[in-house]
C-alpha cells in the first residue's frame, strides 16, 4: 500500500484527485493539508490526518507520494519542499508558474532520484482517446487544419483565485495547459505561436477568453480556443485533412460525473467514461465523399493514477513525464509573450518568457 499526502482540499482535490486516487487499489490517502478538517473527514474518513499547513504535511506525514493541488503560484515551492524531503510528487496542471520553475523542479527530482509527474488528466479524455486512434490509422490523411475548443458559459466572474488579477490565474493558465498538451500529443512541437487574450465579461479581472494559433513547419495550423461566454459552444474538436474531416461535439462527461458524486471503479468500470456524443466523419471513398458517425471511446481518468502507482512500484512508466509538461510551460510562456507583443513569436524550446 502506497500512502498519499494531498496538499489542498479545494475543487481540484475534491473533484479529481481524491476520488481518482481512491479508485486505484494500492493507493491510500492518509494525510491532507486543509484549513477545514471537518470537511476532509466527512469526505475521506476520520482516519485521515489533517495538517493545517502544506509544509507541515511534507515535513511530518509518513507518505510515499505528495499530490499538489494548491493555487498555481504555490506549485514550485511546495514541489521543491516535497522533493527535498524525499517524496515522489504529482503536481496539478499547470506544472508551475513559468518554464524556468519547471526546469528547476526537473533538475531537483533528478538530483534526489524521485519521480515527478504532472496531472494532465485530459490525455484520458474520451475525445482525445478517439482522436489518437483516428490519427494512428491515418484516417484523415495529412492534416492541414485543426481546431480545439473548451467553451463554457459563465457570464458572471466568480470570486476565486483563478479569476483574480495577477500572475498565475486566468483562462490561459487554466485551460491553455489542457489544449496545449493535447496539441503536442497529436502534432508535436510547433514552429511558432500567436496568442490573443481578452477580458470579455464586465468586471473580469483577468483573461476569460483566448485564441491561440500554432503554426507548424509543414503548413499545418492548429487553433486553440476557450471562452467563458459561450452559451452555444463550438465543436470540441475539428480535424481537416487531405483525405477527409472529423468533427466531435460535446465534452467528456467524467468531470460532470465526479462532481455529481459518481465514482469510478477500475475492477468493475460499468459505464464509467461513456460519451454518447458520436463524432462525424467525412472521408473520400473512391470518388465519393462518404459521411458516417464514429463512436467515441470511453474516457479513463483513473488510468493516470493507476500508472503512477505502477511507476512507484517499479513496473511502469511515468504517465506524464515532467519533461513533457515543461514543453507545455514553454508554450504557455511564449504565448503570453506573443499576447503582449500582439504578434506571432517563434517557438524555440531554448526560449523562456518573451519580454
Amino acid at each position: 500500500m502506497l500512502h498519499v499526502g494531498l496538499l489542498g482540499f479545494g475543487y481540484a482535490s475534491q473533484t479529481f484527485h481524491a476520488p481518482l486516487i481512491q479508485a486505484v487499489p494500492g493507493l491510500k490517502i492518509t494525510a491532507v493539508s486543509s484549513s477545514d478538517p471537518a470537511k476532509v473527514h466527512r469526505s475521506l474518513g476520520a482516519d485521515v490526518t489533517v495538517y493545517g499547513e502544506a509544509e507541515a504535511l511534507i515535513a511530518s506525514a509518513d507518505v510515499d507520494l505528495v499530490v499538489i493541488a494548491t493555487p498555481n503560484l504555490t506549485h514550485h515551492a511546495l514541489a521543491s519542499a516535497a522533493l527535498e524531503a524525499g517524496r515522489h510528487v504529482v503536481v496539478d496542471k499547470p506544472f508551475t508558474a513559468s518554464a524556468d520553475q519547471a526546469e528547476m523542479l526537473i533538475a531537483l527530482a533528478q538530483t534526489r532520484a524521485r519521480h515527478l509527474s504532472v496531472f494532465h488528466n485530459r490525455r484520458w479524455d474520451s475525445t482525445v482517446l478517439t482522436v489518437r486512434k483516428l490519427l494512428q490509422a491515418d484516417t484523415l490523411g495529412a492534416l492541414r487544419h485543426a481546431r480545439m475548443h473548451f467553451d463554457r458559459y459563465r457570464p458572471q466572474p466568480r470570486i476565486r483565485w483563478r479569476e483574480a488579477a495577477g500572475e498565475g490565474g486566468g483562462l490561459w493558465m487554466d485551460l491553455g495547459p489542457h489544449l496545449l498538451d493535447e496539441a503536442l500529443q497529436y502534432f508535436g512541437w510547433p514552429k511558432a505561436i500567436q496568442l490573443d487574450l481578452a477580458l470579455l465579461r464586465p468586471q473580469a479581472q483577468i483573461d476569460d477568453h483566448f485564441q491561440a494559433v500554432l503554426r507548424y513547419a509543414d503548413g499545418l495550423r492548429v487553433t486553440l480556443h476557450a471562452s467563458n461566454v459561450a452559451a452555444a459552444p463550438g465543436p470540441r474538436i475539428e480535424l481537416h485533412g487531405l483525405k477527409g474531416s472529423y468533427v466531435k461535439r460535446g465534452v467528456d462527461r467524467q468531470e460532470d460525473a465526479l462532481k455529481e458524486g459518481l465514482r469510478p471503479q477500475l475492477d468493475a468500470p460499468g459505464e464509467w467514461g461513456a460519451d454518447p456524443d458520436d463524432g462525424e466523419l467525412a472521408v473520400m471513398e473512391g470518388d465519393t465523399l462518404v459521411r458516417r458517425t464514429v463512436a467515441t471511446e470511453r474516457g479513463a481518468y483513473p488510468q493516470y493514477y493507476r500508472q503512477v502507482r505502477d511507476l512507484l512500484l517499479g513496473h511502469g512508466a511515468n504517465p506524464v513525464p515532467a519533461e513533457e509538461a515543461l514543453d507545455v510551460m514553454r508554450l504557455l510562456d511564449l504565448g503570453l509573450g506573443s499576447a503582449r507583443m500582439r504578434s506571432e513569436v517563434p517557438a524555440e524550446r531554448s526560449m523562456g518568457t518573451v519580454a
